[in-house]
């Protein structure tokens, strides 16, 4: 009979049906996936940044459930602040809760150094004003955003495979050192490995970064096969 090692939380948009699933796919046998839902039906400004206010809550209530782990997994929220106090919010969960947590947006920073990426081109299904924010936070952080583009939808979760994986290969520049793939929501894990292959270069993506941030954060250091070289990293 198998047993369960490791407890997981996640925070997520209750539009989003994606990253439950990503995350039950990388997690393996042994490690479980408890999800904390919070109202969002759009991409507004807004309603993006009032997601972050209603973390604490969604907090607590996966602290009740003994998980090891939370992360905050709405991309775009943590985005709309800058870097610093995205990990402040981090801080404050930890601090609430007594368990480490992370942001996904920080978990995406903290992804692209494990990989030594400072050059990097970011694909997404965003409208332009958001991928706008991308960029400053990115940028804030440390990074030179080379190229970016999205599809202009909110219909994240619907977008196949092949519109994705145009959009990065429409992204790639000569001297990128990392492609990141943004958004919670984007069905992005089956395209890793395969576009690491293609493009020769690390492929960073919102629900894989935000894992390896999750699990690095309470010192579990497994690798994942299928999740890319960032899982190859220490």
């Amino acid at each position: 009979m198998m047993d369960w090692h490791t407890k997981l939380g996640i925070i997520v948009p209750s539009w989003n049906t994606v990253m439950e699933y990503e995350f039950g796919q990388m997690a393996g046998p042994y490690t479980s996936i408890h999800a904390q839902r919070i109202k969002h039906t759009d991409d507004s400004e807004k309603s993006l940044l009032w997601l972050s206010t209603q973390a604490p809550q969604a907090a607590e209530l996966l602290s009740h459930a003994k998980v090891q782990a939370i992360c905050h997994g709405c991309t775009a929220s943590g985005f709309l602040k800058t870097p610093q106090e995205d990990l402040d919010q981090a801080k404050e969960l930890t601090a609430q809760t007594q368990i480490p947590c992370v942001t996904s947006a920080a978990s995406i920073v903290g992804a692209l150094r494990a990989v030594s990426a400072q050059k990097i081109s970011v694909a997404s299904p965003y409208e332009p004003w958001l991928n706008e924010r991308v960029k400053i936070y990115l940028e804030l952080a440390g990074f030179e955003v080379l190229a970016i583009a999205g599809l202009g939808t909110q219909a994240h979760g619907s977008i196949s495979a092949p519109v994705i994986k145009a959009l990065a290969h429409e992204v790639m520049r000569t001297n990128t050192e990392a492609l990141f793939i943004s958004c919670s929501n984007f069905r992005t894990l089956g395209l890793i490995t395969e576009l690491e292959n293609e493009l020769g270069r690390p492929v960073i993506t919102s629900n894989q970064a935000s894992m390896w941030g999750a699990l690095r954060s309470m010192n579990d250091l497994r690798t994942i096969k299928h999740a890319g070289k960032l899982f190859q990293t220490q």
